[in-house]
């Protein structure tokens, strides 16, 4: 497989010698050659068949590549990172030109009459994507042609990589990630964080030399190592950043603030890999996020944090071969607070976001200001069932398992104050939020019917469609069905694990989204909707959610359902 940037390329570089221009193959002599010699990417975005490239965006400026498939039934996998900022990309095929078939041994064509082949046909679209994840196209037999790749930014300059492979069975360079990719925090304290994950296949199963990298920062979860690089040197690559119109080579960006494949031990603005949490190899830190390197560890204590301070943890799986990682799921914690300061204070009518570790407990305190008939206390349990205890001076009053969104009113009484105790599950961390209110109106969180779950008719399933229903309740709020196409040994256990019922319509990809509707009844027993999914492929599973967005902008999820469609019809 070839890629090149565009004829314009082709007609500064060929001049250059009399010979054709080479492009990188499968022969592993001939590839790593051209892979030492940089002077052979210069001024070029040719991508070498199973090398990951890096490359630079100018905001609303597109780029294009081109690679060829020579033969038809080809295996082809491309994945497109972005790091710092969402991109727009698309892949298309067009018929290669006659000229283009063979070993590139003869003659080369005219140079207009190649550019006017390559840029006058637009091509198949195969494949499109809007968003900051890392996305992939996986095509275990494509035809032969001439592949189009067009990025472009339009929030801001950016860095990205782009990976493709002819090969991606035996190739592989991406660390598999285990069954549970999740993040563990084992133990909580003031200063310090453990944090413990289930080793990655790659490693434990095919011994392939694999480190993990931990990432810290107090703003959000990052979704890629490249997200992180380029926020790391966010500030010295757009002051250097080469002018619009100027070609340059992946290996340039060390020039200008992005750290190259080459210099990969000397990360600028990362931890050493040491247990001491403040030690930094950069002696100007100019934002609050470190990344630390533990070697084939599976459990870190990070050290030396804020007292009652939120982090967001992200750990990435690095294939030290190939310098490829892979992200986990990233979790956030927030340390203990200062000894005198065990008590969380309830503020009426505001949700607060709790974080307990694995059977750990935490203790909130709400003190009306005013005097109250009731007081409604709204708990969701974000991921397994929490315990709540509430008493009010002294007084037990309520004692509950929480699992989802639960809602509990309480008589009142004159200067009260309670205090609530929340303890967490045996089975992992638990993370929740939790409103107290003494105005009966003031409600973040939309009411739910007693049960959430999402039924499919089995007999109205088609090859291409799907009929469910779910329940609602007399209160008019909107609701979003999303779906997602999973593998067909995807399990109700992965469900669960994946399931944090926290997460709004906001994390989705705008591709998975089927609708939103309003939806309600006075009478109760009539409070069920139902909706006709379209569009899915034979034979396929996919995983439907539901969420339920109140009045002031606060969703649930319903209980994800796994359908799949009917094989023949």
């Amino acid at each position: 497989m070839l890629l090149l940037r565009c004829p314009l390329l082709l007609l500064l570089l060929l001049p250059l010698s009399s010979r054709p221009q080479k492009f990188p193959t499968r022969d592993e002599e001939l590839f790593q050659m051209q892979i030492r010699d940089k002077a052979f990417f210069h001024d070029s975005s040719v991508i070498p068949d199973g090398a990951e490239i890096s490359s630079y965006l100018f905001r609303d400026t597109p780029k294009r590549y081109f690679f060829v498939v020579e033969e038809d039934n080809t295996p082809l996998a491309v994945t497109v990172t972005p790091c710092d900022a969402p991109l727009e990309w698309k892949l298309s095929v067009q018929e290669l030109p006659e000229e283009a078939s063979g070993e590139g041994s003869g003659e080369p064509e005219p140079l207009e009459q190649q550019k006017q082949q390559i840029t006058n046909e637009e091509g198949t679209e195969l494949f499109s994507y809007k968003g900051n994840d890392v996305e992939y196209f996986v095509s275990s037999s494509s035809p032969s042609g001439l592949y189009q790749l067009d990025l472009l930014s339009t929030e801001k300059d950016t860095h990205f990589k782009v990976y493709a492979t002819t090969t991606p069975e035996s190739d592989q360079p991406y660390p598999e990630l285990p069954y549970d990719p999740r993040i563990d925090v084992t133990s909580l304290g003031r200063t310090t964080v453990t944090l413990a994950w289930k080793p990655s296949p790659t490693a434990s199963l095919l011994k392939q030399p694999i480190q993990y990298c931990i990432v810290i920062n107090k703003e959000h979860n990052f979704k890629s190592l490249c997200a992180v690089e380029a926020k790391l040197s966010s500030d010295d690559a757009f002051m250097m950043a080469p002018k619009p119109g100027l070609d340059f080579s992946p290996f340039d960006f060390a020039h200008f603030g992005f750290p190259s494949d080459n210099n990969s031990g000397k990360e600028r603005g990362f931890l050493k890999s040491s247990s001491k949490f403040g030690r930094q190899t950069s002696s100007k830190p100019r934002v609050d996020l470190h990344k630390v390197c533990v070697g084939n560890k599976n459990i870190f204590t990070v050290s030396d944090l804020k007292p009652d301070t939120q982090y967001y943890f992200d750990m990435f799986a690095v294939n030290t071969n190939s310098n490829m990682s892979t992200a986990y799921v990233g979790t956030f914690a927030r340390t203990k607070e200062e000894a005198k300061q065990k008590t969380v204070e309830l503020k009426d009518g505001k949700v607060t976001d709790v974080f307990i570790k694995r059977k750990g407990a935490k203790f909130l305190r709400f003190a009306p200001v005013s005097s109250h008939q009731k007081v409604t206390f709204s708990v969701h349990s974000c991921l397994d069932a929490v315990q709540i205890q509430v008493r009010r001076d002294g007084k037990l009053l309520l004692s509950q398992n929480v699992e989802g969104v639960r809602q509990f009113q309480l008589r009142g009484k004159a200067k009260a104050k309670y205090l609530i105790r929340l303890k967490g599950s045996k089975k992992g961390a638990s993370m929740l939020k939790i409103l107290a209110t003494t105005r009966p109106n003031k409600q973040s969180f939309p009411s739910l019917p007693e049960d959430t779950r999402i039924k499919a008719f089995d007999k109205l399933r088609t090859c291409s469609s799907v009929t469910v229903a779910w329940l609602g309740t007399q209160e008019r709020n909107k609701f979003c069905i999303y779906k997602r196409e999973v593998d067909d040994n995807y399990s109700e256990e992965q469900k669960k694990r994946e399931q944090n019922q926290c997460l709004g319509p906001d994390t989705r990809k705008k591709s998975e989204k089927v609708l939103c509707k309003y939806f309600h009844s006075q009478n109760i027993q009539k409070a069920v909707t139902t909706e006709t999914i379209r569009g899915l492929q034979p034979g396929k599973s996919y995983l439907l959610d539901v969420y339920v967005i109140g009045h002031g902008g606060h969703s649930v999820k319903y209980q994800s359902k796994l359908v799949k469609t009917r094989k023949f019809c």
